[in-house]
């Protein structure tokens, strides 16, 4: 039996964690918690600054050695602080997302830590099948949700500005219909499926594949 814990960012990729990605790994004898990041005494969620979550990797990682430790944070909208944000300044996001998460290991400088960023944020997965919606929302709104599909990308490659990242795509479109993140997110991602996902997200595979790894 293998343990693996995953410091997340925030609710929606918590329930990610426990209610799809548990069950994919629990057949293979590795055993997901997921664990979402504080970054306040009085709340949870979000990776405002590197120096608040630094700490309680490097504290979950000692405290559990025999575990492995991950992270599931967007690379959308990386705090200043994080390792790499300087000198990482490449423009193929794939090679963008490696160099951080190697600047990211060589910060934390645990052995049993294996660092993971979503690019650029969870919702990308659900552009992997977005018929998945329609479960939920109507014809007119299924309409408005194809529109803001970019040409010629990935669904990790949408992400072209604060207003134009997967998240804030989905809301354009999806709001004036009751769309919730927290809600809607984690079951259409169920529906969709993990295949449809590795099939479209090479990094999201990526991630799967060394955890996979793991087992014994």
């Amino acid at each position: 039996m293998i343990r693996v814990h995953v410091m997340v960012e925030g609710q929606t990729e918590e329930t990610f964690v426990r209610d799809l990605l548990y069950d994919h790994f629990q057949g293979r004898s590795v055993f997901l918690n997921p664990i979402l990041l504080r970054t306040s005494a009085q709340g949870k969620g979000g990776v405002v600054r590197y120096a608040k979550v630094r700490p309680q990797i490097v504290r979950q990682c000692r405290q559990d050695s025999a575990a492995v430790v991950t992270t599931l944070i967007d690379l959308y909208r990386l705090p200043g602080d994080f390792p790499g944000s300087q000198t990482c300044v490449v423009t193929d996001v794939y090679a963008k997302v490696r160099c951080l998460e190697q600047a990211l290991a060589d910060d934390v400088d645990c052995r049993n830590f294996l660092p993971n960023l979503s690019v650029h944020e969870f919702e990308a997965l659900l552009f992997s099948d977005l018929d998945q919606f329609s479960a939920w929302f109507d014809e007119a709104a299924m309409k408005r949700l194809h529109a803001q599909i970019p040409k010629d990308r990935t669904p990790e490659e949408i992400n072209d500005g604060v207003d134009t990242a997967p998240s804030k795509r989905i809301i354009a479109a999806l709001a004036g219909d009751g769309y919730q993140k927290t809600l809607h997110g984690p079951l259409i991602a169920m529906d969709i499926g993990l295949a449809s996902m590795r099939q479209r997200c090479p990094h999201f595979h990526a991630w799967l594949k060394q955890l996979e790894a793991l087992a014994p």
